[in-house]
């Protein structure tokens, strides 16, 4: 049994007859009533009513179960009764639907049930599409249990492949949106004379998958169960067959059948689900408020049902009396004790992280993350070297991001967070060169001394457990910054695009190519001006022109939305219905890398248009040899470094911190979100250590320090995720592992040895991949999401605690202070001070503070700003 515990006046379960009755009450008595009434069965998007949903429903990911009981009526199979969380009947008299009604069993039918279950046949993970090969499969796994005799094998598949009889036309066929929510389970009951006993078998299939004719809407099935045998058996077909469709009706039972390994399991699962439900002994019922006191008993029954310490039937938060999560951010009171605690916690699973890299998909997110890492590496190498007058520039970028990238993936406490150098980084390393410039200091010796007060910085903070600050970090601020870095990703993409267009435009006339050329594409040397020396010599000055080439621009274009678009369907390629399943999803996980190398082989094919190809530096070796070395003397290269300038760069030290601080930390926060799923914990105290001590390091060596890179860790955690099977996955679990990491820093190193293998790759596709993270990011992302509600008709939106428990204009308003804090960082981050964005960032703490209380209660910022966003309220029940 189950009730629905809502503040929606639905009718009650137990109303049996018109009140003031005073007759005994019966299984027989209520069922007689309910086909005398009709109700038109429809997937309607009132939640609490049409769709039936309980708190017994099913909760497994973000599936509902719908079953179908079809009994043998002569030739056909005749369908009897449906769930969709509660049970309706079809009146054989009138041919009309029963109200929705709670499931009332006899015990005698699941006695039964579980007895024949227990020899029967069961086929776990069936790779078939069709219910007569499914059919033929359990037939065959009856006859080697010997439960059927040979020649029954041929008139049992005939009889299970007869023609099925739908009840009445329903609506149900109108809302396809609510149907792709939804799995089915076929129950097949009846009688059949010539078995010799009765017989059961199960079936759950691979895949769900939509079986043309079999159900009344097309809804992926995922269950097949039948169970017949002959008359005199003294067996219910009737109830036996209610009985297994309440079983699959219900969340738990489903739950454990989708992750059962084995026979035993279902049995198990069978004897849970009797352990929580009600006999009422042979007693006459006066009256149904008699039956009120079951509702309370059962509750209590419901609640104690899952345990918390059951990880796979967990739904939400865990609750109740289980061991609760550790807090990574908790103070100890004692000097490194929360780093000590993050190696405790995190260190404990170390080989697990080199074992759970045997996974297809870890070697698909490798090569995606390279080719993500790649790029930045390289264009804010060069962008690097315009800012510094070449004194840091593509090879020091790339030496960095191996190193510190290897280092940082076998030490680091969340080794899916991606390091890279980033936006605020490049705005202060252009600042402090400019400073160091204007004030003749050597500005490759001032980063030496920048470098030693970040590793004082930071010992100062690990030692104090300065990271728990981070728990003010609140998801308000979190998601402002993750959507922030999206849009940079998303606008960066087409405004390269543009400046292709710019550069290449499409005219009717260009110049004419020389062929025989090596490098007919070659750029223009134009003389901008000639100075004439005394003694006699001339010195001409050339600016490099980039000349205007034919179909360049649309060539682009094609490349840049080619890569994004197949790497977008690939995506989704898994849940498909093309293919095998394990081909389709081994599709779904390298769909990335195909696309890049689809879009080479275009390029290629393509070769008489240009196209701007990625540049890697050729050989290890410094930017500016004349300049500078591999190691960078602290005292001064050309000339002295003054001593007050070695403690003065305190002050630019404490600003690099505080970029790296706040990077690394929020983006911690977005990757470990609970909703991830992720198991193995994160570790704030030590991977600010290892980041911030890397970065004081490469400083010696005159290489950048690096941060970790919001998109690309969010996009790299993405890429390990393996996601449940169904119409619509949800996050089963994230492979928390340290191979891809290490191997992507390892592969940008060997880059610098295969330049002439990389300078194939056209930039353009490489664009698209930055769109695609840009966008796949904003996926997840609440802000994001409530963004897109602003437009949604109220009748669409969601039913989450925030929409549900948040009036729709304080939902709104919500989300506008959260669009005009963007707007504001990102007119910041494109003017002159872009340098204050952390800063002005950080501000928003006190603000979101302040709205608390003041212009939303406590309640709605619970739901509108929660750390999990499956946040719990004390009256629900677990």
């Amino acid at each position: 049994m189950s009730y629905e515990d809502s503040e929606s006046s639905l009718p009650s379960p137990f109303t049996l007859t018109p009140a003031g009755h005073k007759g005994s009450y019966d299984l027989e008595q209520m069922r007689q009533q309910e086909e005398k009434q009709h109700q038109t069965f429809t997937f309607s998007r009132d939640l609490e009513a049409a769709r039936n949903t309980n708190t017994n429903a099913i909760k497994r990911g973000d599936a509902e179960a719908y079953v179908e009981l079809n009994e043998l009526r002569g030739e056909v199979w005749q369908e009897m009764g449906r769930w969709l969380g509660y049970e309706e009947n079809l009146s054989p008299a009138t041919g009309q639907w029963s109200h929705p009604h709670i499931s009332y069993l006899t015990f005698k039918s699941l006695i039964q049930l579980r007895k024949v279950m227990s020899t029967g046949a069961v086929l776990l993970d069936v790779d078939e599409s069709s219910l007569s090969s499914i059919c033929q499969k359990m037939v065959e796994q009856l006859l080697l249990k010997k439960e059927i005799r040979t020649t029954d094998c041929d008139a049992l598949v005939a009889i299970l492949q007869r023609k099925r009889r739908s009840g009445s036309m329903s609506s149900v066929l109108l809302c396809r949106d609510t149907v792709d929510r939804v799995e089915a389970s076929v129950v097949l009951s009846g009688v059949v004379e010539n078995l010799q006993k009765p017989v059961v078998a199960f079936a759950r299939l691979r895949d769900s998958v939509v079986m043309e004719g079999v159900l009344e809407a097309p809804i992926p099935v995922r269950f097949v169960f039948f169970h017949v045998g002959p008359s005199h058996s003294g067996m219910d077909y009737h109830e036996s067959g209610r009985a297994m469709a309440s079983l699959m009706a219900d969340w738990v039972f489903t739950l454990e059948a989708y992750l059962a390994t084995n026979e035993k399991d279902l049995t198990n699962a069978m004897a849970d689900f009797m352990d929580c439900s009600i006999v009422i002994p042979p007693t006459e019922i006066q009256d149904e408020s008699m039956l009120k006191p079951i509702i309370n008993f059962q509750k209590k029954m419901l609640r104690d049902r899952v345990h918390p310490y059951d990880t796979r039937l967990m739904v939400g938060a865990p609750t109740g009396p289980g061991k609760p999560r550790e807090d990574p951010l908790a103070r100890t009171g004692y000097p490194f004790g929360g780093m000590v605690k993050d190696i405790k916690r995190r260190y404990k699973g170390y080989l697990s992280d080199f074992t759970d890299a045997l996974d297809p998909q870890v070697l698909s997110a490798v090569i995606f993350i390279y080719f993500a890492a790649l790029s930045p590496a390289i264009t804010f190498g060069g962008l690097l070297a315009d800012k510094t007058e070449h004194m840091m520039g593509v090879s020091e970028m790339m030496v960095s991001t191996c190193v510190q990238g290897i280092i940082f993936c076998l030490f680091a406490a969340q080794p899916v967070l991606v390091i890279g150098f980033t936006g605020p980084l490049m705005v202060f390393e252009e600042a402090f060169f400019q400073f160091c410039k204007s004030n003749g200091f050597e500005y490759i010796v001032g980063r030496v001394w920048v470098g030693m007060w970040l590793i004082i910085i930071v010992v100062v903070i690990v030692a104090v457990e300065g990271s728990f600050l981070v728990r003010f970090i609140s998801r308000f601020t979190q998601e402002i910054f993750s959507i922030l870095i999206s849009l940079i990703f998303i606008y960066e993409t087409f405004s390269k695009l543009i400046r292709i267009f710019q550069a290449h435009p499409l005219i009717l006339n260009y110049d004419h190519l020389n062929a025989s050329l090596e490098d007919p594409f070659h750029p223009i040397k134009k003389v901008i001006n000639i100075t004439e020396h005394p003694d006699g010599n001339i010195t001409q000055h050339h600016e490099i022109i980039e000349r205007a080439y034919p179909n360049t621009a649309l060539l682009s274009m094609c490349l840049m939305f080619g890569c994004f678009f197949v790497a977008l369907y690939l995506r989704g390629f898994k849940t498909s219905t093309f293919l095998p399943g394990p081909i389709r999803r081994m599709i779904g996980d390298f769909g990335v890398p195909i696309a890049i190398f689809f879009m080479i082989a275009v390029d290629i094919i393509i070769s008489d248009a240009y196209t701007q190809k990625l540049v890697v530096p050729k050989g290890l070796t410094v930017s500016n040899p004349s300049a500078r070395g591999w190691f960078i003397s602290p005292f001064g290269e050309k000339k002295p470094f003054p001593v007050w300038m070695m403690f003065a760069c305190v002050v630019p030290g404490l600003l690099v911190f505080i970029l790296i601080f706040l990077e690394s930390q929020i983006t911690t926060l977005i990757v470990s979100k609970p909703e991830r799923k992720m198991v193995k914990g994160s570790g704030f105290h030590l991977d600010l250590l290892l980041l911030v001590f890397l970065g004081g390091v490469a400083s010696v060596f005159g290489v950048p320090w690096l941060s970790a890179a919001t998109v690309r860790s969010v996009t790299h955690a993405n890429a390990l995720t393996v996601m449940t099977k169904g119409p619509r996955p949800q996050i089963e679990r994230v492979l928390e592992q340290r191979v891809s990491g290490i191997l992507v820093a390892v592969m940008i190193g060997v880059s610098i040895l295969m330049e002439p293998i990389l300078k194939m790759i056209p930039m353009t596709a490489l664009f698209g991949i930055f769109l695609y993270m840009g966008i796949t990011s904003l996926s997840g992302i609440q802000l994001w999401d409530r963004m897109r509600l602003l437009i949604t008709p109220k009748k669409h939106h969601p039913p989450v605690p925030f929409v549900t428990r948040v009036p729709t204009m304080r939902m709104h308003l919500y989300t506008l202070i959260q669009v005009i804090c963007l707007a504001i960082l990102w007119a910041i981050k494109s003017s002159a001070f872009s340098l204050a964005l952390p800063f002005v960032l950080i501000l928003t703490i006190p603000l979101r503070m302040f709205m608390t209380g003041h212009v939303f209660t406590v309640m709605e910022m619970k739901c509108l700003d929660a750390d999990d966003a499956n946040v719990k309220f004390d009256d629900e029940d677990d």
